[in-house]
């Protein structure tokens, strides 16, 4: 297990390496807001994400922004702020 997270936390360094800076400070803050929020989780908080975590790694699929986009009305023109937004 140890050598498991070993690997992961290695494989996700080099990933960082390789994200233009603009993304890397995306991934900074989306780090930031996930450590902040771990020590504000439930137990039933974590049992829910420990339940989805299982689910995709079992090969569930998500639903795309796109998708969920559509479901809305909304067209992803629109949600870009482009030609039709309103």
């Amino acid at each position: 297990m140890a050598s498991d997270l070993t690997q992961e936390r290695q494989q996700t360094h080099a990933l960082l390496e390789r994200l233009s800076a603009e993304k890397l400070k995306l991934v900074h803050s989306l780090l930031e807001v996930i450590v902040d929020d771990e020590d504000e989780l439930t137990d039933e908080d974590r049992r829910a994400v420990a339940a989805s975590r299982d689910y995709f790694e079992r090969g569930g699929e998500g639903i795309s922004f796109e998708q969920v986009v559509a479901d809305l009305g909304f067209t992803m023109d629109q949600v870009r702020g482009g030609k039709g937004a309103h």
